[in-house]
């Protein structure tokens, strides 16, 4: 079936707006985001789920509803198995409320700091959701597997990426290239998943 004419991505986050750019760029739809509409008009949305989930559903609903349009969001996190899964759903807030970026990567870095290399497991986890103006939804979840170093490296991406190394290479997510990245990553692999379920569903358009 063919995909809504026109899809609003409920983020005000800039570097997922970027990365989205790319890994949807092929998807036949008009985007609708906070940097092409009147930013007022996209409501500020608490992320208070338990689930990555259920943070994309309330920021999805919240636009889908304020635009009448259908929205795509996302969450997702970092899991650590020797913290118990722990940065999680709190990722984006692991250092405190309003934490940056690099203080939450410190603050997982601190964490981390005692243990072996063969301990430091982790993975990226994605949930992309589609949600319509009445009601009806479509979710995908995704992952990306690896370890994590103890100093970051490489210049790219955003969040953890400076210390997260995916499973079969020997870069940090930090250190490849856009087209690499999105090919392996949880949010890449979340938003095709999400666009096949679209395409068979058919209240898609």
């Amino acid at each position: 079936m063919p995909l809504p004419e026109r899809i609003a991505i409920a983020t005000r986050n800039p570097h997922k707006l970027r990365e989205l750019a790319r890994i949807c760029a092929d998807w036949p739809v008009a985007w609708v985001t906070v940097q092409t509409a009147d930013p007022a008009s996209f409501p500020e949305v608490e992320e208070t789920g338990d689930t990555y989930r259920d943070n994309a559903l309330l920021k999805a609903r919240a636009v889908a509803v304020a635009l009448g349009l259908p929205a795509i969001a996302d969450d997702s996190g970092i899991e650590v198995d020797a913290l118990g899964g722990r940065p999680g759903v709190r990722s984006a807030r692991y250092a405190g409320d309003g934490a940056t970026d690099e203080r939450n990567l410190q603050e997982l870095i601190r964490a981390v700091r005692g243990i072996p290399a063969s301990g430091r497991i982790a993975r990226y986890r994605c949930s992309a959701v589609l949600a319509r103006p009445d009601g009806t939804e479509v979710d995908a979840e995704a992952s990306c597997e690896g370890t994590l170093r103890k100093e970051p490296r490489g210049e790219r991406g955003f969040g953890y990426d400076p210390i997260f190394e995916p499973i079969g290479w020997d870069r940090t997510m930090a250190e490849l290239t856009d087209e690499e990245k999105d090919r392996i990553s949880h949010r890449g692999k979340a938003f095709r998943a999400l666009r096949s379920l679209l395409e068979a569903d058919p209240a898609a358009g």
